[in-house]
Parts: structure tokens; sequence; C-alpha cells
């Protein structure tokens, strides 16, 4: 059995402008408390957003929690819940056909990008807002939006006692917070909203003095959320003096196969890349009842997980010498008219163990591609975080992901950082035959609500 672990970071950065100086003027000097809120004298805020007593980070830094607590059962109509599944795998394929375009196998979280960037979007206004809304493909106004990702994310979460024999159990929860600059002045509706809707509170720091430390206790928190699988999400020298705030949503999930594979049935087998000569790897195999469908052009299986909620992997084998085309035509569609005519099969399986950790890479082109084009200039509206001068805007947004597949199951991991700048049936008696030795594409989903938790492509499982 293995683990599943999304981690999502949203860095914000921005200058501290006059506003900060003592103004030589007869008002009183205007102090911030840790989140920044104004304040007269020794007055002590008042504000939902600021608790008069700061709690203890498990890093050791202080936290800010927003006295409105996290609404634990948002009243969202079915139709919203389906049009955020709908939003999130058309969002999933398009970021998946542009990252596609690079060489080799490819693994990222479309939902840990989604849960960071949406939290980024409840700060943006205007055209910047537009933008974000149409490359993420929201279509739900935002207050029925953040309830809507509210709702998957609490609905997201499990766990089960170990099964007599199992190391571990079923488990998978998603946690959301703040690393926010001291002494800056973040927007009280801003926090609230993201109190309500994501649990996130607001672990204070110093992006200014002690940049390399704050970078080092983010990393450190997204190591632990994801069980020590992904390290330094954010490289050396990428946090800046000019950072102003970090949001971060981790997704951990760990879970065996409904039907494991046997050890001692792993074999050497050939696997037929896209180009050159076949090589061999380790192989598993199973023969079992599993939901399958021969459509034209490619074989498709869903391999379940145990636990609630119920996820699964679902694998699509284009046929031999029709990956790409079968990658480029994919679409949400496509990918629903699949699941929909899967059928149970008692199938011979052979699946590739593979493994694939890569570098922090970044997604900042991609989304402009995606028409998320002013978010990333200095003309980008984020008055809903701060009404600070200058104002802030996105920098890079950075992504990170692990999988490992075994006889088990699964594990895997995945971060995401949004750097922020200021700028200026029955089955059949028939045995089916699926030996999976050439490339595939395959995704993690919730069966219900049928969000996509990670998704990629296996080219080379060497």
């Amino acid at each position: 059995m293995r683990k599943h672990a999304t981690l999502l970071l949203v860095l914000l950065c921005g200058f501290l402008a006059a506003c900060w100086e003592k103004k030589e003027t007869d008002e009183p000097a205007v102090l911030q408390d840790p989140v920044g809120h104004p304040t007269t004298g020794s007055e002590k805020p008042d504000d939902p957003a600021v608790p008069e007593n700061p709690q203890q980070g498990n890093a050791g830094f202080e936290v800010q929690r927003s006295k409105l607590q996290r609404e634990e059962r948002p009243e969202v109509p079915q139709g919203d819940q389906t049009q955020l599944a709908a939003n999130n795998t058309t969002f999933a394929l398009e970021l998946y056909k542009s990252l596609a375009t690079k060489e080799g196998s490819l693994f990222f979280s479309p939902l840990s990008l989604t849960f960071a960037l949406a939290m980024t979007y409840a700060g943006a206004k205007g055209e910047t807002a537009t933008q974000m809304a149409g490359a993420l493909r929201f279509t739900l106004p935002p207050a029925r939006l953040h309830a809507a990702l509210n709702l998957l994310d609490l609905s997201l979460r499990g766990a089960t006692v170990p099964e007599a024999g199992e190391a571990r159990g079923f488990s998978l929860h998603f946690v959301n917070a703040l690393w926010g600059q001291r002494e800056y002045p973040f927007l009280t509706p801003f926090l609230d909203l993201l109190a309500l809707h994501y649990g996130a509170g607001m672990h204070l720091v110093d992006f200014k003095n002690a940049t390399e430390a704050a970078r080092q206790a983010i990393n450190t928190w997204v190591l632990e959320q994801t069980e020590r699988r992904i390290e330094e999400l954010i490289p050396p020298d990428i946090l800046v003096q000019t950072a102003r705030l970090v949001l971060t949503n981790a997704v951990y999930f760990y879970g065996p196969w409904e039907e494991p594979f046997e050890k001692e049935a792993t074999v050497a087998k050939p696997f037929h890349p896209l180009q050159g000569a076949a090589y061999e790897v380790p192989m598993m195999q199973n023969t079992e009842h599993y939901q399958y469908r021969r459509g034209k052009g490619y074989q498709a299986i869903e391999l379940p997980y145990t636990g609630e909620p119920a996820c699964s992997m679902l694998v699509l084998v284009p046929d031999a010498g029709t990956f790409l085309a079968f990658e480029a035509d994919l679409s949400p569609k496509h990918l629903t008219s699949i699941l929909a005519d899967m059928r149970s099969r008692y199938l011979e399986l052979e699946l590739p163990k593979f493994r694939l950790a890569g570098a922090t890479f970044s997604v900042k082109q991609q989304l402009e591609g995606l028409g998320m084009v002013l978010p990333f200039t200095t003309s980008a509206d984020f008055t809903g975080m701060t009404e600070a001068s200058p104002g802030l805007y996105i920098g890079d947004v950075l992504h990170k992901a692990f999988i490992a597949v075994d006889e088990d199951g699964t594990e895997a991991a995945a971060a995401t950082a949004v750097i922020m700048m200021a700028g200026s049936a029955m089955p059949l008696d028939e045995k089916i035959v699926l030996h999976i030795d050439r490339p595939f594409l395959f995704l993690i989903r919730e069966r219900t609500s049928g969000a996509i938790l990670f998704l990629g492509r296996m080219l080379d499982p060497r």
C-alpha cells in the first residue's frame, strides 16, 4: 500500500512602500498588528481576522487564525459540484497537453494547482481575476466557487483501519496554510475567506530580513505534509526579500490496491518505447476482474484502491504507433465517454512497476498559453489581498511531483508554489489479455466527484 501526497504553495512577494514609515503629521502613528491590520496606539485589534493571542505553529512560528471558523458543512448545489468537477477535468487535460510538448514522462497534480491558484484568485480583481478564471476554467461565480472547492476538499478525506496483513490503511486529506510577512497589510476579507473556505491560518515569517529561514520553514512544512517525498520545493535563490505571502495546500493519499499484485509474479519483460529498441522492465502480473474498455485505437483499465472516498487509477493504453495522436485528441468529452463505457471484464494484466521523480519545474508559460497573462505582469490587480503600493503580481508558478507504483499500490506527492512579486456490469467468462508494454497515460481520480488528483504519462518506466 502506498501514499499520495500533493502540496500547493502560492508565494506572493511585494515591496514595503512608504506607507510603513511614520508620517510627519499630527495624526497618531499607524501601527500594524502581526497580520497587518492597522491599529492606533496600544489598541487591541478587534477585527475578526485578528485573534488576540497568536498560536504557536508546528515549525515554531506564530500562527494567526481568523476568528471565523471553517465552514465544515457548506451547502453546495449538486449542479455546482458537477460543474466544478467538469472544470477541473478541462483544466487538467488542457494543462497536460501544454506540458506534454516537452520530451519524456510527465506527472503533476492538476487539483493541487487548482487549490493553490484558487486561493490566489480569491485576491484578484478586474481583468486579472477574469484571466485567472478563464485559464483555470472556473465558470462558477467566486462565492459559489470557493464554497464548492471547500466541499470538494472536505469530501476528499478518509481513513480506514488496516486490514489483516496490511502495514497501513487508507488515508486521504487536504491541509491549507498561509505564510505571511510580518506587518504587511493583508486585507481582512481576504484572510477571512481563506479561513472560511480553506481552513488556512497565517504563519508569520520575515521574508525581508530572514528570507532563507522562511524558505527552509516552508520547505520543511512541505516535506512533512508529503511524507518526505517533496524536498526543496522552493530551490535556493528563488524566494527573495520581496516575498510577502505564500499560500500552501497539501493533499496526502495512502492507499493499497483493491487487488494487489503478487510480488513473486513480477518478472522482467520487454517494454516498447515510442522510439528505439525495446528494453526489459519489472512487469507486475495479475489475473482479476477489472473495469475495462476496448475502444477505437486504445484500451482502458481502471485499478481501484481500497478505502473511502473511492479512488482509482485509470490507465489509457493507445495502440502501438498511435500514442501521440491519441494524446493530442484526448478531450473531456472523450474521457467521459471512456469512463461511461467501462465494463467488468476478466483480465490477464501486466503493468510495469515504475517510479518518477522530477525536479521543480515552472508552469508559468503553460498558464500564459491558457490565457493567464496579466497576472504575471506589474499591471496585475490583486487589491483583494492588499491595498499596499506597489501592488502584487505573480512572478512564477512552480511545481514538483513524485510517483511510485508497485505491487502494493501507489505513492505520489506533488507541490506547487505561486511566487508573487511587487512591481513597481456482470463479468464475462472469457479472459482478456492486457499487457501494458508500451507508453501509456494514467490518472488518479476520486470516483464519486470525478476530481482528477494526479495526471501523467509514462514513456520510460526504467
